[in-house]
Protein backbone atom coordinates (compact mmCIF):
# COMPACT_ATOMS: atom_id res chain seq x y z
CA UNK A 1 0.00 0.00 0.00
CA UNK A 2 0.81 3.56 -1.02
CA UNK A 3 2.33 5.12 2.35
CA UNK A 4 0.37 8.53 0.56
CA UNK A 5 -3.32 8.29 1.89
CA UNK A 6 -4.93 8.43 -1.39
CA UNK A 7 -9.03 10.07 -1.05
CA UNK A 8 -11.88 7.89 -2.39
CA UNK A 9 -15.14 9.47 -3.42
CA UNK A 10 -18.49 6.97 -2.53
CA UNK A 11 -21.54 8.08 -4.77
CA UNK A 12 -24.42 5.77 -2.74
CA UNK A 13 -28.10 6.59 -1.95
CA UNK A 14 -28.03 3.47 0.19
CA UNK A 15 -27.46 4.37 4.13
CA UNK A 16 -26.21 0.56 5.15
CA UNK A 17 -24.07 0.67 2.21
CA UNK A 18 -22.48 4.03 2.05
CA UNK A 19 -21.76 3.24 5.78
CA UNK A 20 -20.43 -0.64 4.97
CA UNK A 21 -18.09 0.66 2.28
CA UNK A 22 -16.74 4.13 4.22
CA UNK A 23 -15.98 2.02 7.07
CA UNK A 24 -13.89 -1.22 4.90
CA UNK A 25 -11.80 1.47 2.76
CA UNK A 26 -11.19 3.82 6.06
CA UNK A 27 -9.27 0.73 7.67
CA UNK A 28 -7.87 -0.06 5.03
CA UNK A 29 -5.57 3.63 5.50
CA UNK A 30 -7.82 5.40 2.40
CA UNK A 31 -9.71 8.69 2.89
CA UNK A 32 -13.38 8.25 2.13
CA UNK A 33 -15.89 11.21 0.93
CA UNK A 34 -19.70 10.17 0.62
CA UNK A 35 -22.48 12.06 -1.40
CA UNK A 36 -25.84 10.80 -1.66
CA UNK A 37 -26.80 11.90 -4.72
CA UNK A 38 -24.99 12.17 -8.25
CA UNK A 39 -25.00 16.06 -8.53
CA UNK A 40 -23.72 16.30 -4.87
CA UNK A 41 -20.98 13.85 -5.91
CA UNK A 42 -20.03 15.38 -9.18
CA UNK A 43 -19.74 18.97 -7.19
CA UNK A 44 -17.83 17.10 -4.27
CA UNK A 45 -15.58 15.58 -7.57
CA UNK A 46 -14.95 18.82 -8.79
CA UNK A 47 -14.05 20.44 -5.54
CA UNK A 48 -11.69 17.46 -3.39
CA UNK A 49 -10.31 15.69 -7.26
CA UNK A 50 -10.46 11.82 -5.53
CA UNK A 51 -7.88 9.12 -6.93
CA UNK A 52 -10.61 7.01 -7.58
CA UNK A 53 -14.52 7.35 -7.82
CA UNK A 54 -16.93 4.62 -6.53
CA UNK A 55 -20.64 4.92 -7.59
CA UNK A 56 -23.58 2.90 -7.58
CA UNK A 57 -25.57 3.14 -11.00
CA UNK A 58 -29.21 3.79 -9.56
CA UNK A 59 -29.32 7.05 -7.57
CA UNK A 60 -32.15 9.09 -7.15
CA UNK A 61 -31.11 12.41 -9.44
CA UNK A 62 -28.53 10.95 -11.96
CA UNK A 63 -27.72 7.30 -12.76
CA UNK A 64 -24.18 6.05 -12.30
CA UNK A 65 -23.78 6.28 -15.51
CA UNK A 66 -24.62 9.85 -16.24
CA UNK A 67 -22.30 10.85 -13.72
CA UNK A 68 -19.49 8.97 -15.37
CA UNK A 69 -20.56 10.78 -18.67
CA UNK A 70 -20.47 13.73 -17.10
CA UNK A 71 -17.18 13.43 -15.39
CA UNK A 72 -15.20 12.03 -18.55
CA UNK A 73 -15.61 15.19 -20.11
CA UNK A 74 -13.98 17.16 -17.95
CA UNK A 75 -10.24 17.16 -18.61
CA UNK A 76 -9.35 16.39 -14.84
CA UNK A 77 -11.12 13.39 -15.08
CA UNK A 78 -10.07 11.76 -18.18
CA UNK A 79 -7.78 9.19 -16.60
CA UNK A 80 -9.38 9.19 -12.86
CA UNK A 81 -10.55 5.57 -11.93
CA UNK A 82 -14.45 5.45 -12.04
CA UNK A 83 -15.83 2.15 -10.42
CA UNK A 84 -19.05 1.13 -10.36
CA UNK A 85 -20.34 -1.04 -7.39
CA UNK A 86 -24.11 -1.92 -8.29
CA UNK A 87 -26.83 -4.56 -7.64
CA UNK A 88 -27.28 -4.56 -11.06
CA UNK A 89 -25.57 -7.82 -11.89
CA UNK A 90 -26.25 -8.59 -15.62
CA UNK A 91 -23.67 -8.64 -18.35
CA UNK A 92 -25.92 -5.99 -20.59
CA UNK A 93 -25.78 -3.42 -16.96
CA UNK A 94 -21.95 -3.80 -17.07
CA UNK A 95 -21.66 -3.57 -20.98
CA UNK A 96 -23.92 -0.47 -20.90
CA UNK A 97 -21.76 1.41 -17.68
CA UNK A 98 -18.59 0.01 -19.47
CA UNK A 99 -19.85 1.88 -22.49
CA UNK A 100 -20.70 5.28 -20.44
CA UNK A 101 -16.82 5.33 -19.36
CA UNK A 102 -16.52 3.12 -16.20
CA UNK A 103 -12.99 1.63 -15.18
CA UNK A 104 -14.79 -1.02 -13.68
CA UNK A 105 -17.62 -2.56 -12.97
CA UNK A 106 -18.03 -4.56 -9.32
CA UNK A 107 -21.37 -6.39 -7.46
CA UNK A 108 -23.26 -6.26 -3.97
CA UNK A 109 -23.17 -7.64 -1.86
CA UNK A 110 -19.89 -6.17 -1.28
CA UNK A 111 -17.42 -8.46 -0.24
CA UNK A 112 -15.62 -6.49 2.27
CA UNK A 113 -12.44 -8.84 1.87
CA UNK A 114 -11.46 -8.36 -1.81
CA UNK A 115 -12.94 -4.62 -2.43
CA UNK A 116 -9.42 -2.88 -0.71
CA UNK A 117 -7.61 -4.94 -3.24
CA UNK A 118 -10.10 -4.04 -6.07
CA UNK A 119 -9.64 -0.83 -5.46
CA UNK A 120 -5.65 -0.98 -5.20
CA UNK A 121 -5.99 -2.55 -8.61
CA UNK A 122 -7.87 0.40 -10.09
CA UNK A 123 -5.62 2.96 -8.77
CA UNK A 124 -2.66 1.44 -9.98
CA UNK A 125 -3.75 1.32 -13.76
CA UNK A 126 -5.80 -1.58 -13.67
CA UNK A 127 -8.72 -1.60 -15.61
CA UNK A 128 -11.90 -4.53 -16.74
CA UNK A 129 -12.02 -5.40 -20.17
CA UNK A 130 -14.72 -5.66 -22.60
CA UNK A 131 -15.05 -7.10 -26.29
CA UNK A 132 -15.34 -4.60 -29.17
CA UNK A 133 -18.08 -5.75 -30.32
CA UNK A 134 -19.91 -6.15 -27.27
CA UNK A 135 -19.36 -2.75 -26.19
CA UNK A 136 -20.22 -0.95 -29.12
CA UNK A 137 -23.84 -2.36 -28.48
CA UNK A 138 -23.71 -1.41 -25.39
CA UNK A 139 -23.01 2.10 -26.71
CA UNK A 140 -26.01 2.25 -28.93
CA UNK A 141 -28.29 1.12 -26.46
CA UNK A 142 -27.07 3.35 -23.87
CA UNK A 143 -27.07 6.61 -26.31
CA UNK A 144 -30.62 5.03 -26.75
CA UNK A 145 -31.16 5.50 -22.93
CA UNK A 146 -30.16 9.02 -22.21
CA UNK A 147 -32.11 10.13 -25.21
CA UNK A 148 -35.08 8.21 -23.66
CA UNK A 149 -34.10 9.83 -20.17
CA UNK A 150 -33.73 13.34 -21.64
CA UNK A 151 -36.91 13.35 -23.62
CA UNK A 152 -38.82 12.19 -20.49
CA UNK A 153 -37.01 15.07 -18.23
CA UNK A 154 -37.55 17.60 -20.99
CA UNK A 155 -41.51 16.62 -20.81
CA UNK A 156 -41.25 16.18 -16.89
CA UNK A 157 -40.05 20.22 -16.75
CA UNK A 158 -42.49 21.37 -19.42
CA UNK A 159 -45.50 19.95 -17.51
CA UNK A 160 -43.80 21.28 -13.85
CA UNK A 161 -43.23 24.83 -15.72
CA UNK A 162 -46.61 24.87 -16.92
CA UNK A 163 -48.11 24.09 -13.26
CA UNK A 164 -45.85 26.37 -12.03
CA UNK A 165 -47.19 29.37 -14.60
CA UNK A 166 -50.53 28.56 -13.47
CA UNK A 167 -49.47 28.50 -9.67
CA UNK A 168 -48.11 31.79 -10.62
CA UNK A 169 -50.97 33.05 -12.43
CA UNK A 170 -53.07 32.57 -9.34
CA UNK A 171 -50.99 34.30 -6.98
CA UNK A 172 -50.85 37.47 -8.82
CA UNK A 173 -54.82 36.89 -9.16
CA UNK A 174 -54.78 36.62 -5.01
CA UNK A 175 -52.69 39.47 -4.48
CA UNK A 176 -54.63 41.73 -6.71
CA UNK A 177 -57.87 40.55 -5.19
CA UNK A 178 -56.75 40.59 -1.65
CA UNK A 179 -55.33 44.34 -2.05
CA UNK A 180 -58.92 45.70 -3.79
CA UNK A 181 -60.75 43.70 -0.92
CA UNK A 182 -58.58 44.91 2.12
CA UNK A 183 -59.35 48.39 0.61
CA UNK A 184 -62.79 48.78 0.69
CA UNK A 185 -63.08 48.04 4.22
CA UNK A 186 -60.27 49.70 5.61
CA UNK A 187 -61.43 53.03 3.49
CA UNK A 188 -64.65 52.43 5.36
CA UNK A 189 -62.83 52.47 8.83
CA UNK A 190 -60.57 55.80 8.22
CA UNK A 191 -63.96 57.64 6.61
CA UNK A 192 -65.90 56.45 10.28
CA UNK A 193 -62.55 57.56 11.98
CA UNK A 194 -62.51 60.67 10.68
CA UNK A 195 -66.27 61.25 11.08
CA UNK A 196 -66.21 59.99 14.91
CA UNK A 197 -63.27 62.28 15.37
CA UNK A 198 -64.99 65.64 13.63
CA UNK A 199 -68.49 64.77 15.92
CA UNK A 200 -68.54 68.06 18.22
CA UNK A 201 -69.04 66.18 21.21
CA UNK A 202 -66.34 63.69 20.77
CA UNK A 203 -64.29 66.78 19.16
CA UNK A 204 -65.04 68.61 22.29
CA UNK A 205 -63.47 65.46 24.29
CA UNK A 206 -60.47 65.13 22.10
CA UNK A 207 -59.28 68.72 22.70
CA UNK A 208 -59.59 68.49 26.60
CA UNK A 209 -58.07 65.26 26.59
CA UNK A 210 -54.53 64.92 25.68
CA UNK A 211 -54.21 60.93 26.26
CA UNK A 212 -57.13 60.95 23.88
CA UNK A 213 -55.41 62.82 21.09
CA UNK A 214 -52.48 60.62 21.15
CA UNK A 215 -54.65 57.97 20.73
CA UNK A 216 -56.40 59.09 18.02
CA UNK A 217 -53.24 59.91 16.20
CA UNK A 218 -52.15 56.17 17.13
CA UNK A 219 -55.16 55.26 15.14
CA UNK A 220 -54.88 57.57 12.53
CA UNK A 221 -51.24 56.49 11.82
CA UNK A 222 -52.09 52.84 11.99
CA UNK A 223 -54.86 53.27 9.47
CA UNK A 224 -52.28 55.46 7.04
CA UNK A 225 -49.61 52.93 7.32
CA UNK A 226 -52.27 50.03 6.60
CA UNK A 227 -52.87 52.03 3.04
CA UNK A 228 -49.74 52.26 2.05
CA UNK A 229 -49.11 48.79 2.79
CA UNK A 230 -52.14 47.95 -0.08
CA UNK A 231 -51.07 51.17 -1.93
CA UNK A 232 -47.68 48.80 -2.36
CA UNK A 233 -49.83 45.79 -3.05
CA UNK A 234 -52.06 47.04 -5.75
CA UNK A 235 -48.91 48.59 -7.38
CA UNK A 236 -46.89 45.44 -7.57
CA UNK A 237 -49.54 43.53 -8.83
CA UNK A 238 -50.47 45.99 -11.66
CA UNK A 239 -46.63 45.65 -12.16
CA UNK A 240 -46.49 42.08 -11.98
CA UNK A 241 -49.54 41.70 -14.66
CA UNK A 242 -48.69 44.11 -16.96
CA UNK A 243 -51.43 46.79 -15.88
CA UNK A 244 -49.03 49.39 -15.37
CA UNK A 245 -49.30 52.72 -17.01
CA UNK A 246 -47.85 55.75 -17.47
CA UNK A 247 -49.54 59.29 -17.72
CA UNK A 248 -46.23 60.95 -19.60
CA UNK A 249 -46.22 64.48 -19.74
CA UNK A 250 -43.76 67.35 -19.04
CA UNK A 251 -41.90 67.47 -15.51
CA UNK A 252 -39.56 69.08 -13.40
CA UNK A 253 -37.54 66.70 -12.18
CA UNK A 254 -36.40 69.32 -9.05
CA UNK A 255 -40.02 69.94 -8.04
CA UNK A 256 -40.42 66.25 -7.85
CA UNK A 257 -37.61 65.12 -5.45
CA UNK A 258 -38.58 68.44 -3.74
CA UNK A 259 -41.52 67.44 -2.57
CA UNK A 260 -40.38 63.99 -2.09
CA UNK A 261 -37.85 65.63 0.22
CA UNK A 262 -40.46 67.68 1.81
CA UNK A 263 -42.62 65.02 2.60
CA UNK A 264 -39.86 63.30 4.73
CA UNK A 265 -39.78 65.77 7.16
CA UNK A 266 -41.92 64.52 9.88
CA UNK A 267 -39.61 60.80 9.46
CA UNK A 268 -36.57 63.01 10.16
CA UNK A 269 -37.85 64.46 13.31
CA UNK A 270 -37.67 60.85 14.73
CA UNK A 271 -34.87 59.30 12.60
CA UNK A 272 -31.99 61.75 12.94
CA UNK A 273 -30.13 61.30 9.15
CA UNK A 274 -29.31 64.28 7.05
CA UNK A 275 -30.67 64.62 3.99
CA UNK A 276 -28.83 66.68 1.43
CA UNK A 277 -30.26 67.99 -1.45
CA UNK A 278 -29.92 70.83 -3.91
CA UNK A 279 -32.87 71.45 -6.39
CA UNK A 280 -30.75 73.67 -8.64
CA UNK A 281 -28.54 71.00 -9.35
CA UNK A 282 -31.63 69.07 -11.24
CA UNK A 283 -32.70 68.75 -14.58
CA UNK A 284 -35.98 71.05 -15.10
CA UNK A 285 -37.42 69.34 -17.91
CA UNK A 286 -38.36 65.79 -19.05
CA UNK A 287 -40.72 63.60 -20.00
CA UNK A 288 -42.37 61.32 -17.52
CA UNK A 289 -44.82 60.19 -15.36
CA UNK A 290 -43.82 62.70 -12.10
CA UNK A 291 -46.03 60.75 -9.70
CA UNK A 292 -45.04 57.49 -9.95
CA UNK A 293 -40.84 58.92 -10.54
CA UNK A 294 -42.20 59.95 -7.20
CA UNK A 295 -42.92 57.02 -5.76
CA UNK A 296 -39.87 55.45 -6.90
CA UNK A 297 -37.44 58.42 -5.14
CA UNK A 298 -39.39 58.29 -1.81
CA UNK A 299 -39.21 54.36 -2.02
CA UNK A 300 -35.49 55.01 -2.24
CA UNK A 301 -34.86 57.40 0.21
CA UNK A 302 -37.30 55.84 2.64
CA UNK A 303 -34.70 52.64 2.01
CA UNK A 304 -31.25 55.00 3.24
CA UNK A 305 -33.15 56.47 6.28
CA UNK A 306 -34.02 52.68 6.92
CA UNK A 307 -30.46 51.83 6.04
CA UNK A 308 -28.48 54.43 7.82
CA UNK A 309 -28.10 55.04 11.51
CA UNK A 310 -28.42 58.04 13.24
CA UNK A 311 -26.54 60.70 12.40
CA UNK A 312 -25.72 59.44 8.71
CA UNK A 313 -25.94 61.33 5.55
CA UNK A 314 -28.17 60.61 2.50
CA UNK A 315 -27.14 62.26 -0.97
CA UNK A 316 -29.56 62.68 -3.36
CA UNK A 317 -28.28 64.31 -6.69
CA UNK A 318 -28.86 63.76 -10.14
CA UNK A 319 -27.33 64.80 -13.95
CA UNK A 320 -28.39 64.69 -17.73
CA UNK A 321 -27.53 64.81 -20.87
CA UNK A 322 -29.49 65.52 -24.27
CA UNK A 323 -30.40 61.99 -23.66
CA UNK A 324 -30.19 60.24 -20.46
CA UNK A 325 -31.18 61.14 -16.77
CA UNK A 326 -28.75 59.67 -13.67
CA UNK A 327 -30.63 60.32 -10.18
CA UNK A 328 -28.49 59.16 -7.41
CA UNK A 329 -29.59 58.23 -3.88
CA UNK A 330 -26.20 57.71 -2.06
CA UNK A 331 -26.06 56.68 1.73
CA UNK A 332 -23.70 56.10 4.69
CA UNK A 333 -25.65 53.21 5.79
CA UNK A 334 -24.66 49.36 6.17
CA UNK A 335 -24.34 48.68 2.58
CA UNK A 336 -25.34 45.99 0.71
CA UNK A 337 -23.87 42.29 0.22
CA UNK A 338 -22.75 41.45 -2.88
CA UNK A 339 -24.81 38.36 -3.58
CA UNK A 340 -27.73 40.06 -2.44
CA UNK A 341 -27.17 43.32 -5.29
CA UNK A 342 -29.28 41.57 -7.54
CA UNK A 343 -31.67 39.37 -5.47
CA UNK A 344 -33.20 43.08 -3.58
CA UNK A 345 -35.31 43.91 -6.37
CA UNK A 346 -36.57 40.81 -6.05
CA UNK A 347 -40.51 41.51 -5.13
CA UNK A 348 -41.32 40.14 -1.77
CA UNK A 349 -37.49 40.31 -0.76
CA UNK A 350 -35.92 40.95 2.79
CA UNK A 351 -32.59 41.78 4.10
CA UNK A 352 -31.61 39.60 7.21
CA UNK A 353 -34.14 37.47 9.49
CA UNK A 354 -37.72 38.05 8.94
CA UNK A 355 -38.30 36.09 12.53
CA UNK A 356 -36.23 39.98 13.91
CA UNK A 357 -38.57 41.66 11.33
CA UNK A 358 -39.44 45.21 12.66
CA UNK A 359 -42.84 46.47 11.63
CA UNK A 360 -41.56 50.06 11.63
CA UNK A 361 -40.66 51.40 7.99
CA UNK A 362 -38.42 53.98 9.41
CA UNK A 363 -36.19 52.54 12.28
CA UNK A 364 -32.47 51.86 11.29
CA UNK A 365 -33.12 48.16 9.80
CA UNK A 366 -36.96 48.78 10.16
CA UNK A 367 -39.14 45.97 7.95
CA UNK A 368 -41.70 46.25 5.32
CA UNK A 369 -43.03 43.82 2.61
CA UNK A 370 -39.93 43.78 0.38
CA UNK A 371 -41.71 45.34 -2.20
CA UNK A 372 -40.09 48.99 -2.43
CA UNK A 373 -37.02 48.22 -4.90
CA UNK A 374 -39.40 45.49 -6.81
CA UNK A 375 -41.59 49.05 -7.22
CA UNK A 376 -38.50 50.91 -8.33
CA UNK A 377 -37.79 48.50 -10.86
CA UNK A 378 -41.22 48.37 -12.56
CA UNK A 379 -41.66 51.56 -12.79
CA UNK A 380 -38.03 53.00 -14.20
CA UNK A 381 -38.12 49.80 -16.36
CA UNK A 382 -41.62 51.14 -17.71
CA UNK A 383 -40.11 54.43 -18.78
CA UNK A 384 -37.41 52.54 -20.72
CA UNK A 385 -34.85 52.85 -17.98
CA UNK A 386 -32.48 50.97 -15.95
CA UNK A 387 -31.83 50.72 -11.94
CA UNK A 388 -28.94 48.93 -10.01
CA UNK A 389 -27.05 49.32 -6.65
CA UNK A 390 -23.66 49.55 -6.13
CA UNK A 391 -22.22 49.18 -2.41
CA UNK A 392 -18.47 47.34 -1.33
CA UNK A 393 -20.59 45.14 0.50
CA UNK A 394 -22.53 45.13 4.08
CA UNK A 395 -20.95 45.78 7.03
CA UNK A 396 -22.92 47.75 10.08
CA UNK A 397 -20.21 48.42 11.82
CA UNK A 398 -17.69 50.05 9.31
CA UNK A 399 -20.88 51.56 7.03
CA UNK A 400 -19.35 51.14 3.89
CA UNK A 401 -22.86 52.21 2.28
CA UNK A 402 -24.61 51.97 -1.20
CA UNK A 403 -26.09 54.02 -4.00
CA UNK A 404 -28.88 53.40 -5.83
CA UNK A 405 -28.73 54.39 -9.31
CA UNK A 406 -31.77 55.03 -11.63
CA UNK A 407 -30.90 56.02 -16.08
CA UNK A 408 -34.31 57.30 -17.73
CA UNK A 409 -34.49 58.76 -20.97
CA UNK A 410 -35.07 62.30 -21.16
CA UNK A 411 -37.42 61.77 -22.81
CA UNK A 412 -39.69 58.24 -21.48
CA UNK A 413 -41.28 56.01 -24.01
CA UNK A 414 -43.80 53.37 -22.47
CA UNK A 415 -42.25 49.72 -22.08
CA UNK A 416 -43.60 46.58 -20.37
CA UNK A 417 -41.45 45.92 -17.24
CA UNK A 418 -39.96 42.40 -17.12
CA UNK A 419 -41.32 40.17 -15.10
CA UNK A 420 -40.50 40.81 -11.20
Amino acid sequence: MNSIKRTILYIEDDPASRSLVERTLSHAGYRVLVAERGLEGIDIARRESPDLILTDINLPDLSGREITTTLRSDARFERTPIVALTAQVYNEHRAMAMAAGVTGYLTKPVDVETLPDRVEFYLGGGKDQIDQETLSEAQTKYTQEIVVRLEEQIRELESSNNALMRLDKMKDTFIQLTAHELRTPLTLVFGYSRLIEDTPPVKAIIQGDENLRVLMKGLQDGIKRMQDIINEILTISRIMTNQIDLSIGPINLGQVAEKVVNNFEDVLRIRPVTIHFDKTAWPGKMRADADLLGLVLTNLVNNAVKYTPDGGDIYLTATADEEQVRISVKDKGIGVAKDEQQRIFERFHTAGDTQLHSTSKIAFRGGGLGLGLAICKGIVEAHGGRIWVESPGFDPQTLPGSEFIVVLPVVAVFKRPTKL
